[in-house]
């Protein structure tokens, strides 16, 4: 092991002059200052065996033991961490059960909004849309008109403010499904914001003439009671238009932001394998372990040639593999991959 004496520096702003200690880590610049990492001789009692003692430069430290130092200066760097498979599936589906938890209190009315966002194919309207199915039961069941819509597809701003006026009870919920254009038109997001004001009243105008709001009965004016889901693939924090960015930011202050933290080809495939774990991905199709090993290991093999990689791509290769158990392998890279 290297020794060395610090001539002059200081531990927790105690002097140390002209002391030995036994080498850890050499000479470095971290974000508070310079310093050299030794095994306390036990001159600071009740401290760690190893500790970090302040220098004002390189040349306030001698080796010993015949080694010399150069001027070079090491940065710190940290560890890289290395998430494992099974570490990543528990990060996955934690997010997703937070998903669902989210969607209940949305539900209750204890959350005003949220927004979730993640790639598309992985699951993430499914959770809300259960949810979503048994706050509705009993309204079905009463022959009652239904507390909740799931919205899917374009929207105009005139049919956002029929929707928003539709469900502003205090126990209504309005789901928008990848209704993109919504978040990027601005009168729709202008509505939006006053939909989801943080205030405890929030009302919502329409100050434009409109034949269509006239023939529903819908008032340029309401207050809006209920609560609104998002579920996009866009990353907010990702677009290009600073002008976009600002009234998205302004929406997002609004509403809880859940990132469902797929980002990579590897965390879509590991919530392929996960849901097919979970015995939910595959349980219409009763097929053996062994065989739904095979389709996600088929994925995770070709996953740079399928067209995408998603749970409706596992499901699309399981049906192959279903109609033909000699021949789907190559029914599904004629089907579901992009020519070589």
């Amino acid at each position: 092991m290297s020794a060395i004496r610090v001539v002059n520096g200081t531990y927790r702003n105690k002097s140390v002059r002209n002391q030995e200690f036994v080498l850890v880590s050499g000479f470095q610049s971290g974000a508070k200052g310079n310093y050299v990492t030794v095994k306390n001789n036990g001159t600071f009692p009740n401290c760690p065996e190893t500790i970090r003692i302040s220098v004002d430069n390189i040349s306030d430290i001698e080796y010993t033991n015949g080694m010399t130092h150069n001027n070079t200066v090491h940065f710190e760097k940290p560890a890289p961490v290395v998430e494992s498979d099974e570490d990543a599936m528990t990060r996955i589906r934690e997010r997703f059960e937070i998903l669902t938890e989210m969607t209940k209190a949305t539900v209750s009315g204890d959350i005003r909004a949220m927004i979730v966002s993640g790639p598309p194919g992985v699951g993430k309207s499914y959770g809300v849309e259960t949810e979503i199915e048994k706050a509705c039961l009993f309204d079905k069941l009463a022959g009652k008109r239904l507390r909740a819509e799931v919205v899917k597809g374009s929207a105009t701003p005139i049919g956002l403010f029929q929707t928003l006026y539709k469900y502003s009870d205090e126990n209504c919920v309005i789901v928008f499904d990848d209704c993109d254009s919504i978040l990027l038109d601005d009168v729709a997001l202008n509505l939006l914001k006053g939909a989801l004001d943080s205030g405890k009243k929030r009302t919502i105008s329409w100050l434009s003439e409109s034949s269509a709001l006239r023939r529903e009965g819908i008032p340029d004016r309401f207050e809006f009671k209920g609560s609104v889901i998002f579920i996009t693939n866009l990353k907010f924090d990702q677009m290009k238009s600073q002008k976009l960015r600002d009234h998205l930011d302004a929406l997002q202050s609004r509403c809880h932001y859940l990132d469902l933290t797929l980002d990579t080809m590897r965390d879509k495939l590991l919530r392929i394998k996960q849901i097919a774990k979970d015995g939910v991905l595959f349980q219409d199709y009763e097929f053996e372990e062994a065989v739904q090993d095979d389709i996600i290991d088929f994925m995770h093999t070709n996953k740079d040639r399928l067209r995408e990689v998603s749970l409706r791509m596992a499901l699309k290769i399981a049906d192959l593999r279903k109609m033909s158990v000699l021949n789907w392998k190559r029914l599904a890279e004629t089907t579901c991959m992009k020519s070589a």
